[in-house]
């Protein structure tokens, strides 16, 4: 773990930095490795959920005043979800200093990419007990609010189940119904794949870390091969 390099990359020394050692470590790492002092970053992760989210949302409530509800928080969700949060880790090299078991280290794709966003919402827990709220609001203003103007240029914000629903209401009078058709993984980390239908016609599956999540997953699909 290069620590120094990371609170460059983010602009931040840490206090106290076994704050950033605990935020840099996955539940995984201690069973390799039973002499590491730190706990696995479990914990500084809900914090950090919670203190993301309200700087997102205080920032974005004051940004677009006249936008409602129902936008800020579809645009909050695009701003918070485990893609967009993985995606920033590799910007600011976050995912080269987590500590892994050999195994996970080797994982890639979408598990990997849970990992580094979890990684992300640990690093803002432990920025908020090293400092406090001003330094998480900087911290977000800086790498995650960046990303605003992307979200609103590619659309990412939009509700794909409300807008599939919407869709298929207005062109063949049908709501579209979702299956669950298979889970995996480990109790703390299930995959779920969920299949989205017109009546019996199974339009497209989509994959994700809860239901809602791969149900979202399969409307985006569907939208994708049924224009409408």
């Amino acid at each position: 773990m290069s620590i120094s390099n990371l609170e460059k990359t983010i602009e931040y020394n840490f206090k106290d930095q076994s704050f950033l050692k605990e935020a840099m470590t996955h539940r995984s790492y201690l069973n390799e490795n039973t002499d590491w002092k730190f706990p696995h970053n479990e914990r500084l992760e809900f914090l950090g959920d919670a203190v993301l989210e309200l700087a997102v949302t205080e920032e974005l409530f004051n940004r677009f005043p006249n936008d409602d509800e129902g936008k800020l928080t579809t645009l909050r969700a695009a701003l918070v979800n485990y893609q967009i949060l993985a995606q920033i880790g590799k910007e600011i090299i976050l995912d080269k200093e987590i500590l892994l078991s050999k195994g996970e280290a080797k994982d890639t794709g979408k598990a990997r990419d849970v990992i580094i966003a979890n990684a992300m919402e640990a690093l803002i827990g432990a920025i908020y007990l090293d400092s406090d709220y001003s330094q998480i609001k900087n911290f977000v203003n800086k790498f995650i609010l960046i990303k605003v103007e992307e979200v609103l240029r590619n659309g990412s914000y939009k509700d794909a189940k409300s807008l599939l629903q919407e869709k298929m209401q207005s062109e063949k009078k049908i709501t579209p119904t979702y299956k669950n058709l298979e889970e995996s993984g480990p109790e703390h980390q299930k995959l779920f794949k969920v299949g989205v239908y017109s009546e019996d016609e199974f339009l497209a599956s989509g994959e994700g870390y809860s239901k809602q999540e791969a149900e979202v997953e399969a409307a985006k699909k569907a939208l994708r091969r049924h224009p409408y």
